[in-house]
């Protein structure tokens, strides 16, 4: 596939690392040279200097026969008029654009072919809200993952020492829970993957990813490890628009106070929450927090765009005598250095975005796209077409399906009912398959096990 890149930021780059190893003809578009000759250096893909909606600049990075543009800059406006552009002089059959600001995002009827020509909106702060909103509602949780418009959900846990599993075989899960059908999906075992098999043991510190019906995780995760007492208290450090969008999101559940330094934001914060108590200052002001009761926080959320100052934040927060840590990290170089300690989740936007950008971009019929363990790891929800004879998937049992290494299916969704997978499970057509893969070099040949052969048309 041949695919334009508006953007070398961190999204932009994301995107072109992930999709230069799967054999895509890729082009990155920025005005930043030093960003393009970095990328360039690392992946094998053309690099273009210039305004990505200038369409002499379109046409250098080959849009006459491109398969999709994806505009991810800094600039709402830029985006969108780089897909009028590939709209209206070019004929890019698929365009993606990150816009961020709310006014543009609540005008669905903007974006169509007769006035801005977008296929796909993509809203990071509104898709790392959602992400955060799911982490508060489970507490214990690393990553809540929903499938199926939310029928089924992923969700890892680390397994803690004294735990009800720990020691014991996969196998026994069903014994310990005869009411309850899940599956573990996948094992990380001090950054190792183990493929879960009915033998596999649970050890302390393991991280791992099970799959069940949405009315069954909370069960599960009571046999995995302790599960939690409720949150109720929230502080919220940073009141940008992730933090006003989680704020607005959860404040009728929860008790919400938002730290923001900027005054006029602070006010403007108060005029737009119902219930949430804003206060001015800075969330590393040791007096301020211990004003505020922080060792009461249930969570405590540094949401501000400065790395190192969320970090700080909440490094001092956990001393302090909050619960739970969780911390927004831009650069990927940190999450892993800093997640795990004192600091509990360190949430990366940019495999959150990422996720969905991907499953705009796979072959086959492709619903989402996860990103597992910071990227380490994907898990794919995908549609099965076709009959028996067109495709590679329909009328087998999934012990017949010629996975590729490393690859497992976790789940299937049929209508409204959850399956967990198990060896003699048949898929049928019209099926969401949920498979999880460890190895991201195998990624193409599982989207070809979704490809529907020339005799089903």
């Amino acid at each position: 596939m041949k695919i334009i890149i508006l953007g070398a930021g961190q999204v932009g780059g994301t995107l072109a690392e992930h999709l230069a190893s799967e054999a895509n003809d890729i082009t990155v578009v920025d005005t930043d040279g030093d960003r393009l000759r970095d990328l360039g250096d690392r992946l094998d893909i053309r690099t273009v200097q210039g305004r990505g909606s200038l369409p002499t600049v379109l046409r250098q990075a080959g849009a006459d026969d491109a398969d999709m543009l994806v505009a991810v800059t800094n600039s709402d406006e830029t985006n969108m008029v780089a897909c009028q552009v590939a709209y209206s002089l070019f004929h890019t059959p698929t365009k993606i654009a990150r816009v961020r600001e709310t006014a543009y995002l609540t005008r669905e009827e903007l974006f169509d072919n007769d006035h801005i020509p977008v296929d796909v909106l993509i809203s990071p702060e509104q898709v790392v809200t959602n992400y955060i909103k799911r982490l508060i509602e489970h507490p214990g949780a690393l990553q809540v993952i929903d499938f199926a418009e939310g029928k089924a959900q992923l969700v890892a846990v680390k397994a803690y020492y004294g735990g009800p599993l720990v020691g014991q075989q996969l196998r026994q899960i069903r014994a310990h829970m005869p009411n309850v059908d899940t599956r573990v999906a996948a094992i990380f075992r001090r950054d190792r993957p183990i493929k879960p098999q009915g033998d596999t043991v649970i050890e302390a510190d393991d991280e791992v990813f099970f799959i069940a019906a949405k009315k069954d995780i909370r069960a599960v995760m009571g046999e995995l490890r302790r599960i939690d007492e409720t949150n109720k208290r929230v502080v919220i450090a940073g009141g940008g628009q992730i933090g006003e969008r989680l704020a607005e999101a959860i404040e009728s559940r929860y008790q919400v106070k938002i730290i923001e330094m900027n005054p006029a934001r602070c006010r403007q914060l108060s005029d737009t929450l119902e219930s949430t108590v804003v206060l001015q200052g800075s969330a590393s002001d040791k007096d301020l927090m211990l004003e505020e009761n922080i060792a009461d926080a249930d969570i405590f959320l540094a949401l501000t765009n400065d790395d190192e100052a969320n970090i700080m934040s909440s490094l001092l927060a956990k001393r302090l005598g909050a619960r739970k840590v969780m911390t927004i990290i831009n650069n990927p170089a940190y999450v892993d250095l800093v997640q795990g300690g004192e600091i509990d989740i360190a949430i990366s936007p940019q495999l959150a975005t990422i996720g969905t950008l991907l499953a705009h971009v796979r072959r086959g019929d492709i619903v989402s796209v996860h990103s597992l363990r910071r990227g380490a790891a994907e898990a794919i929800e995908a549609v099965a077409h076709g009959d028996s004879k067109s495709s590679k998937v329909i009328g087998k049992a999934i012990e017949n399906i010629d996975l590729p290494p490393g690859t497992t299916i976790g789940a299937i969704i049929r209508e409204d009912q959850v399956m967990i997978a198990h060896d003699a499970t048949v898929i049928e057509s019209g099926d969401h398959v949920i498979l999880f893969v460890v190895d991201k070099k195998h990624i193409r040949d599982v989207e070809k096990l979704f490809h529907v052969g020339l005799s089903f048309f």
